[in-house]
């Protein structure tokens, strides 16, 4: 019995080691793989980072690309608004010009038609008469003595304009000197 009871005992034994041998695998492949997930988790959180620079970067870029078209199109009207302008000065002189009453409303109409479509899109005529002179709008053409202070616009030689707030034509002015 005692026999009996010794094999049992080095069986257990046996049995004991060989799982903890197989514990021990088992902890050393579990530790393993949690190094693994751990790399992975950093993998995946830089990926994720690096997604979220790449994102911000595009929706910078689509700005910046909707701007660039934006101006692109305000730089081809304002091309289209500048041919136009003689155009206009064209019709004002013709109706400073005209004899008759019926011509003279019919090509008023046709004017302020014309000039309500060019206002709509952002033309707008620069008010100079009675101001002082501005580089950024008038470009001098004469002085005259006068009893005005020095630098008044006393006359408006060929109108200026501005389309959405730029200046496209400055307006060619004859202004005061103090005599």
């Amino acid at each position: 019995m005692n026999k009996i009871i010794f094999e049992i005992c080095n069986e257990t034994i046996s049995s004991r080691d060989e799982l903890m041998s197989k514990q021990n695998i088992l902890n050393k492949k579990n530790k393993s793989i949690e190094e693994l997930l751990n790399e992975e988790k950093k993998k995946s959180e830089t990926y994720l980072n690096q997604y979220k620079y790449l994102k911000a970067d595009f929706e910078n870029y689509k700005k910046i690309m909707e701007k660039e078209m934006e101006k692109i199109i305000k730089c081809s009207n304002e091309r289209v608004f500048v041919e136009l302008l003689p155009i206009l000065d064209d019709m004002e002189n013709a109706l400073k010009k005209v004899a008759g009453v019926g011509e003279k409303k019919g090509l008023e109409m046709i004017l302020n038609n014309f000039f309500k479509i060019l206002q709509n899109n952002g033309l707008k005529s620069i008010d100079t008469l009675g101001k002082k002179f501005d580089p950024y709008y008038h470009e001098v053409l004469m002085k005259k003595e006068s009893d005005k202070e020095d630098d008044i616009v006393i006359e408006e030689i060929q109108k200026g304009y501005m389309l959405n707030n730029k200046v496209v034509r400055h307006s060619k002015v004859k202004v005061s000197k103090k005599r």
